[in-house]
C-alpha cells in the first residue's frame, strides 16, 4: 500500500499571522497605508512555488528577478525569456541542488551573475536595527528587494534553513509579510521582525556560518559580459582557497626577482581545476532553418564581448602573462593543464554541448548526462566587418531526441603565436584564451594577494599592473564583479578575502 503524502502544514499562529486571515488583511491595509508595502504588488506578480523541496533559494531569487524586470538573457520555453528556478544553476549543479539545498553565498552569487546588483550581510556582521533600516527601505521601494535566509524552528514551523522574499512591513506592529517559496507547505504570513532576526541569528550547518539577509536590485548592465566563476565543479572550494590563502602565503615566502617569477610561483603547481575556474559566458541560440544572420541585440553583446577581450589584451599584465606562458611551453609540460586546449576542432564540440545544456536547462555552465554532439561545423560570419564572430554548428542528440544549437563567439583575432591556432596570418582562436583567462583571474585577485612581496620595487610593479583603477570602464567592472563572486564564495567556505 503507498505511504499517503502530506497535504500542507497547519501555519502555527501565534507567532505567524496568516496573510489572508482577517487580521493579516487588517495589517496589509494599514501597512499599504503607511507605504511599505510598495515592492509587494512586483513581488505578487511573479510570486511562485518553489518546483522542489529544496529549491526555495533559486525560486526565491526567480521571484525577485523577474520582479526587478531583469532579462536573463536566454530563453525559458518557447520564445520567452523569464526567470525559473529550473535555470539558475551557474553556481551549483541542480542535481546537487535537489539533494542538499542551497547556501547564501551562493544564492548571492547566483544573483550577482543573473543580472542583479547584490548587497550581502550576515547576521553578525550587521545589527538588527540595521535589519530594520534596509526592510523598511527597500519595502517603501518597487526597486529593491530583500531575500531572507532563516531557521523555521524560531516560529515553531517545521524543517530547517530556508529562503524567502520579504513583500511588506507594518511599523506599528513591527512586523514583516514573508513570502514562503513553499506555498506547498505554509501560505505567505506576517512575522514579528525581532522574531526574524532570531530566526537569521543562527548557524547554518553546511558552512558554519551565520545565516543573513540579502538586498537585490538591478545593475545597470549586462551580468558579467564575458566571464564568471564557475563553482560548479567539486574542485572550485581547494582553487578558491589556493588563490585566496596559499598564493599569498607564497609569493611572501619567496624571494622573488620579476613579473616572470611571479607567475611561476601562482602556477608552477595550482591545483588541477585551476583552468576552469574563471569561465566565459557564451551566446547561444537554436538553429533557425539554416538562418546565419545575427539580430541587432546579439551584434550588440558580441561587440562588446569583443571589446572586453581587446581591453584586455592591451594590458601590460597580459603581455606578462603571454610572455610568461610562451616560455613555459616551450621548455616543458609541467603547465599542460594551463596550456590553451582552445583549437578549433578540440572545442567545438565542447561548445555545442555547452549550448544546449544552456537552452534546456541542464546546466549553464557543464555537461548533462547522455549528450552526444555531431554534425560539428564552424565558421565565420562577417568576415569583413570590425566585429566578425565565429559560429559554432551541430546537433546535439539526448536519447532519441535531436537539438540543433549555434553557438556566437567574438573571434579573436591577434598576431599568431605559439599558444594559438593560425589560418592566413590571422589568430584563429574560438574564445577567451588561457591568457586572457589568466589576466583576468590575477587582476580579480584581492589587491592584500600581492602585499607580502619581500622586494619593494617588485610589489610596487605588480601592484600598479593589478590596479583596477587605471582600466578601462567595461574591464574595470569585469573584473569588479568577479572579486565580489569570489569574495561571496569564500564567505561559505570559512574565508573572507579583503577587498
Amino acid at each position: 500500500m503507498a505511504t499517503p503524502g502530506l497535504y500542507r502544514r497547519a501555519l502555527p499562529s501565534p507567532p505567524a499571522i496568516e496573510f489572508a486571515s482577517p487580521e493579516g488583511k487588517k495589517i496589509f491595509t494599514e501597512a499599504l497605508a503607511q507605504g511599505t508595502m510598495e515592492g509587494f504588488f512586483k513581488l505578487i506578480s511573479y510570486y511562485q512555488t518553489q518546483s522542489e523541496p529544496a529549491y526555495c533559494g533559486l525560486a526565491t531569487l526567480a521571484v525577485v528577478l523577474n520582479a526587478l524586470a531583469i532579462d536573463p538573457g536566454r530563453k525559458w520555453k518557447g520564445p520567452w525569456r523569464w526567470f525559473d528556478d529550473s535555470m539558475l544553476d551557474c553556481c551549483e549543479p541542480l542535481t546537487k541542488i535537489k539533494e542538499k539545498g542551497i547556501t547564501f553565498g551562493k544564492v548571492a552569487c547566483l544573483a550577482r551573475c543573473n543580472g542583479a546588483k547584490v548587497e550581502a550581510f550576515r547576521t553578525n556582521e550587521k545589527t538588527i536595527d540595521d535589519f530594520r533600516r534596509s526592510v523598511i527601505s527597500c519595502c517603501a521601494s518597487e526597486e529593491y528587494h530583500v531575500i531572507v535566509s532563516y531557521h523555521r524552528g524560531a516560529f515553531k514551523q517545521t524543517g530547517t534553513g530556508h529562503f524567502s522574499p520579504i513583500g511588506g512591513y507594518h511599523a506599528e506592529r513591527d512586523m514583516v509579510l514573508i513570502l514562503d517559496v513553499a506555498r506547498f507547505k505554509y501560505p505567505p504570513h506576517w512575522v514579528p521582525l525581532t522574531l526574524l532576526w532570531e530566526a537569521m541569528n543562527t548557524i547554518d550547518q553546511a558552512t558554519g556560518h551565520h545565516r543573513g539577509y540579502m538586498i537585490i536590485s538591478r545593475l545597470n548592465r549586462a551580468p558579467s559580459i564575458l566571464y564568471t566563476v564557475s563553482c560548479r565543479h567539486e574542485g572550485w572550494s581547494s582553487v578558491a582557497k589556493y588563490l585566496t590563502e596559499d598564493v599569498p602565503l607564497l609569493l611572501k615566502s619567496e624571494d622573488l626577482e620579476d613579473i616572470q617569477k611571479v607567475l611561476s610561483v601562482i602556477f608552477k603547481s595550482p591545483p588541477a581545476e585551476l583552468r576552469g575556474f574563471i569561465t566565459w559566458v557564451a551566446e547561444v541560440r537554436r538553429q533557425e532553418d539554416g538562418n546565419l544572420t545575427l539580430s541587432e541585440e546579439e551584434r550588440g553583446r558580441l561587440a562588446i564581448k569583443a571589446d572586453i577581450l581587446e581591453q584586455i589584451r592591451t594590458t601590460l599584465l597580459f603581455k606578462h602573462v603571454t610572455k610568461w606562458l610562451d616560455s613555459e611551453c616551450s621548455c616543458c609540460n609541467t603547465y599542460a593543464n594551463l596550456v590553451d586546449k582552445d583549437m578549433l576542432p578540440a572545442l567545438a564540440a565542447s561548445v555545442c554541448c555547452q549550448g544546449v545544456d544552456l537552452l534546456n536547462g541542464c546546466g549553464r555552465l557543464g555537461l548533462s548526462g547522455g549528450i552526444c554532439c555531431s554534425q560539428i561545423n564552424v565558421q565565420q560570419l562577417d568576415a569583413d566587418s570590425e566585429n566578425p564572430v565565429t559560429l559554432v554548428s551541430g546537433t546535439v542528440r539526448t536519447g532519441s531526441s535531436e537539438q540543433g544549437v549555434d553557438v556566437l563567439v567574438p573571434l579573436c583575432q591577434r598576431e599568431p603565436n605559439r599558444l594559438c591556432l593560425s589560418d592566413e596570418g590571422r589568430c584563429i582562436g574560438m574564445h577567451p584564451s588561457t591568457a586572457d583567462v589568466l589576466t583576468v583571474l590575477l587582476l580579480a585577485l584581492p589587491l592584500h594577494t600581492w602585499s607580502g612581496i619581500k622586494e619593494e620595487k617588485l610589489r610596487v610593479e605588480v601592484t600598479a599592473l593589478v590596479t583596477t583603477e587605471n582600466l578601462p570602464r567595461l574591464l574595470q567592472e569585469e573584473v569588479l564583479f568577479l572579486r565580489e563572486q569570489l569574495y561571496f564564495l569564500m564567505t561559505d567556505v570559512g574565508t573572507s578575502p579583503s577587498s
